[in-house]
């Protein structure tokens, strides 16, 4: 009998291992950094990865982001990426960056999924129309304009577009909760596959007439303006199973969070949710992030956090994003880290001096010095810091891969803890004072 219940239980935990991932496995030390050549290499959680001793700041650095990119193309938009594949020090971090150009009057990022993450955006130049449709039976689109400085979530797997509705150009950068979330634009998909899709399966899905002049004319036409078709047309195998975010995966396409338990709610993966049918787009909508916060404090920075607390429909999608302001002349976000989240920080202004140390016993200070443009990564749970080593202010935005990532700030938690910590045995005796 006994035996029966350890193999029901061993059953059972087995079954549930795979949603206790993150979307990229969790690494099994501070980071794992991607190497070609495995001759002087580790290997960590099913990769080969540099040993972390061999690890330096340009593992986990990008530049030129700054640098507005052709928009001269089909559809009007470049989109430029910063993940695992610009930054191998990403690997098994899960989350990454990129830059979105449009082109004035009309510049499209075509309806597209990501099928292993969830996508959260902020305008910094222009004016978007941007949407989401969700999955069977509803496929409700659910749309937003944005202006500089608002925010907007996708989330994972579904359908989604940006579209520049303005005279000028426009640009977004956007952290997607994946080192690598992979991209399938839906009209290259279904239109343009190797080898094609069969005209008869085509036909049937989209109800065509078959007595169009050719198939081929009639695809060429639903590529430039397959947005007339979204609602028609819901494609959902795109979420395996394996691709949970870091926090878990909702057991539907969203579950925007709600506290009055009493009014159309459902309860999903332990959080009361609003009925899908519910959701709107300012579940999923914040602005303000183009506004310069005041940085007159001690340390001479301020963040300000897009979170679940800000924009509810973040809730198990596992990204949120922040707003750094620091002083001229040394403002500093101070050394802390997150429990639960790597960080990617892309500078927009000003010169910034950052750095991480590793875990003990190494405890390796790793830094670099960032100007507009420039992207770093710091590792999940590690202490970091930025600071402002320019005579200007400084900004940045950062993509955390946790929607309520949380921080802990070293100096206040060592030294100004509730009740206090034992400054004689602990701090000072820990330090060799």
């Amino acid at each position: 009998m006994k035996t029966a219940h350890f193999i029901l239980i061993f059953c059972l935990l087995a079954l549930a291992s795979p949603f206790a991932y993150a979307s990229d496995p969790s690494p099994l030390q501070d980071f794992c950094v991607a190497i070609n050549d495995p001759k002087d290499a580790v290997f960590v959680n099913g990769k080969f990865c540099k040993d972390p001793k061999l690890a330096k700041a340009q593992d986990f650095y990008y530049s030129g982001l700054n640098i507005p990119i052709n928009t001269s193309n089909l559809v009007g938009s470049t989109v430029t990426p910063v993940n695992i594949a610009q930054i191998p020090g990403l690997n098994t971090l899960g989350i990454s960056l990129v830059r979105i150009d449009y082109a004035p009057n009309g510049g499209l990022n075509p309806p597209h999924t990501h099928s292993r993450a969830t996508e959260i955006l902020v305008v910094v130049e222009g004016t978007l129309y941007v949407g989401f449709v969700t999955s069977n039976t509803d496929n409700r689109l659910i749309t937003k304009v944005l202006y500089p400085g608002d925010v907007f979530v996708f989330p994972i797997g579904l359908i989604h577009f940006q579209f520049n509705v303005g005279k000028t150009n426009a640009v977004a950068f956007a952290a997607l909760s994946s080192q690598n979330p992979g991209v399938i634009t839906v009209a290259n998909a279904v239109f343009g596959s190797n080898p094609p899709i069969n005209p008869d399966v085509l036909v049937k899905a989209f109800q065509l007439d078959k007595n169009v002049h050719t198939f081929r004319a009639c695809t060429s036409i639903m590529m430039k303006r397959l947005q007339l078709f979204i609602a028609a047309f819901a494609i959902l195998a795109f979420n395996p199973l394996l691709a949970s975010a870091s926090d878990h995966i909702p057991l539907q396409d969203f579950c925007v969070a709600i506290n009055d338990t009493n009014n159309g709610v459902v309860f999903v993966n332990g959080k009361f949710c609003k009925d899908p049918k519910l959701a709107n787009a300012e579940d999923f909508f914040y602005l303000g992030l183009n506004i310069p916060r005041n940085t007159s404090n001690s340390i001479g920075s301020t963040v300000t956090l897009v979170n679940v607390a800000q924009i509810s429909g973040l809730n198990t999608l596992g990204i949120s994003l922040a707003r750094v302001d620091y002083a001229p002349y040394g403002g500093l976000n101070p050394p802390h880290t997150h429990p639960r989240a790597t960080e990617i920080l892309v500078v927009l202004e000003g010169t910034l001096y950052v750095g991480f140390v590793t875990s003990n016993k190494d405890n390796r200070l790793i830094t670099k010095v960032l100007n507009p443009g420039d992207v770093f990564v710091f590792p999940v749970g590690l202490i970091h810091f930025q600071f402002n080593i320019g005579n200007t202010k400084s900004v940045a935005f950062a993509g955390l891969s946790s929607q309520n990532p949380r921080v802990i700030i070293i100096a206040n938690a060592v030294f100004g803890s509730n009740p206090p910590c034992n400054a004689p045995k602990i701090g000072l005796r820990r330090v060799g004072l």
